[in-house]
């Protein structure tokens, strides 16, 4: 089975599917021809070309609320997922405007407006929120932009925000007393998947206290899933949904960023999450989404009638990372 649904995965039309099978589960190297070959068949689709074009016109709008799947925040990460790099075409004039918006604590500023009811001040403005400047972050990161100076501030930042039972709601200086909905002291949960995602770009990060506390914090809170919600993060039926882009609190996404960190491969925690996305695979082991974002419509990910070649690669990317696949 196994073969064949690499060979379905390689026969996708999407070329950035194709790109990070080979590279992903087949151990390709960058230099391999069919690598370069689906790597350029991904950088020149008008898709991803788009994609690249939005993330150009940073900030876009300003940021009213931090699920909305259309804005260019979450653009940045669905190009950092499929592979693209900070020095391919088009990259170079997204990336200043990011950049060129660092605070003086160190995170990325987006352009954000929080409305009077939620304490803001009802206007845009440039500032920073802890469930915004981890996305940017990732996506720097996973660009291959690391070793920069402004990178590496924004990465010292985050982990000096670390409390001792994970991230809790942190925002700018200039934002006040504003904070998310739930408990002062409790962690929040998308916070905490936000930084652990961008953690796992930093190789000395990886094994570190952060990256334990964070994952520890994730996985307490599918032990006591049962016992209260912490902020507006229940784990019910549509946190079991599969979806993508990862923009919010799902189980693909959970699952996927733990799968990066091999101290929680064991965890029988960890191992009931993946067994809940493994038991909605077809009869050929391929995925298909069962809940999507319709800002992302035409999509294979956000096809709910359709198995998806990028959802079907995601699963068998986790399942490999753990030893699942043969």
């Amino acid at each position: 089975m196994t073969d064949d649904l690499i060979l379905w995965l390689l026969e996708s039309d999407e070329p950035w599917t194709r790109y990070r099978t080979l590279v992903d589960l087949l151990d390709r190297p960058g230099d391999d021809p069919e690598v370069q070959s689906a790597r350029a068949e991904m950088l020149a689709h008008p898709r991803v070309r788009d994609l690249i074009a939005e993330t150009a016109t940073w900030p876009g709008y300003a940021l009213k609320r931090h699920n909305d799947a259309a804005h260019p925040l979450h653009k940045f990460s669905i190009l950092a997922d499929f592979g693209v790099r900070a020095d391919d075409p088009g990259m170079d004039r997204a990336l200043a405007a990011v950049l060129a918006h660092q605070s003086p604590e160190g995170a990325f500023r987006s352009l954000v407006n929080v409305a009077k009811a939620f304490g803001g001040t009802g206007e845009d403005m440039w500032t920073w929120m802890l469930c915004d400047a981890p996305v940017l972050l990732y996506a720097l990161l996973a660009m291959g932009l690391g070793e920069d100076e402004r990178v590496q501030r924004a990465v010292d930042h985050l982990v000096g925000l670390l409390d001792d039972n994970g991230w809790r709601c942190v925002v700018a200086p200039e934002l006040g007393r504003f904070r998310g909905p739930g408990r002062k002291d409790d962690p929040c949960p998308i916070v905490n998947l936000y930084v652990l995602r961008a953690l796992a770009q930093w190789p000395p990060l990886r094994d570190s206290p952060a990256a334990r506390t964070a994952a520890e914090m994730l996985l307490w809170h599918w032990e006591h899933q049962g016992e209260r919600k912490i902020y507006m993060f229940g784990i019910g039926t549509d946190f079991r949904k599969l979806k993508y882009p990862f923009v919010w609190y799902d189980i693909l996404h959970v699952v996927d960023v733990l799968s990066r960190f091999p101290f929680v491969h064991s965890d029988p925690r960890f191992r009931q999450m993946v067994d809940v996305i493994t038991a909605q695979a077809d009869e050929h082991g391929r995925y298909t989404a069962s809940s999507m974002y319709r800002a992302w419509k035409g999509w294979s990910f956000a096809d709910k009638k359709n198995p998806s070649p990028w959802l079907t690669f995601l699963v068998r990317r986790l399942q490999k990372r753990i030893g699942q696949m043969a």
